[in-house]
């Protein structure tokens, strides 16, 4: 019964939100989903329980950013339970994703997801965001209920590329969080998400260092 509503759910969500995906992605994000519903009864790797709210809160969630990935190889941080990085990695096989988590129950959950799910294209990194280093800054880094934007940019500023952007995915519009980003960073963007089955807010802001903005 799961499988089918699930099934169902994304199919209608996607068309929904006007994307086009093949029979082999769909049935690969639901995969996912299924991995994600088993492990999270030991990992606690999200909140969300209901079975009947799975696809629209952590598929179609994940996937409504999917406008704004422009980038080669983009920098999931915070990933947890693989939001957004999963979805978009799944969706977007031509492109890399790096997935950091400094929890490593959570981390192992991800190498799990990549090897049953054959994701050649992610790679998963054990470690706080503050102490990594890259040979290469990311010219995208996405955030998916991981941190205040404050800390973000203090954490994970050294990883971003100068002309980068983070795609800080937020509930309701975090004004309090805008107003103590420190100097040099600013809102590039915000976008309202529309994600159908979703109640509630949801909001991408666009983060970025001044200088490079305009």
């Amino acid at each position: 019964m799961t499988k089918s509503l699930w099934h169902s759910q994304l199919r209608d969500g996607l068309a929904a939100m006007g994307l086009s995906l093949d029979e082999d992605r769909q049935e690969k994000l639901l995969a996912f989903l299924g991995l994600l519903n088993k492990w999270n009864r030991a990992y606690n790797l999200t909140a969300v329980r209901d079975e009947r709210e799975m696809v629209s809160r952590q598929l179609l969630d994940s996937l409504s950013i999917l406008p704004w990935v422009t980038t080669d190889h983009l920098l999931d941080v915070g990933a947890g339970g693989g939001l957004p990085g999963i979805p978009l990695a799944i969706t977007l096989p031509e492109k890399r994703f790096t997935l950091l988590d400094s929890n490593g129950k959570k981390t192992r959950f991800l190498n799990q997801c990549v090897l049953e799910l054959g994701l050649g294209n992610v790679e998963v990194i054990h470690g706080r965001a503050e102490d990594c280093s890259s040979e290469e800054p990311f010219a995208q880094i996405s955030s998916r209920a991981f941190t205040a934007l404050e800390n973000l940019v203090n954490w994970c500023g050294d990883l971003l590329a100068n002309e980068g952007e983070f795609l800080a995915m937020k509930g309701q519009f975090p004004d309090d969080e805008v107003a103590a980003l420190p100097a040099g960073w600013q809102v590039k963007s915000s976008h309202s998400l529309d994600v159908p089955g979703a109640d509630g807010e949801r909001h991408l802001l666009v983060v970025a260092r001044a200088a490079y903005s305009r």
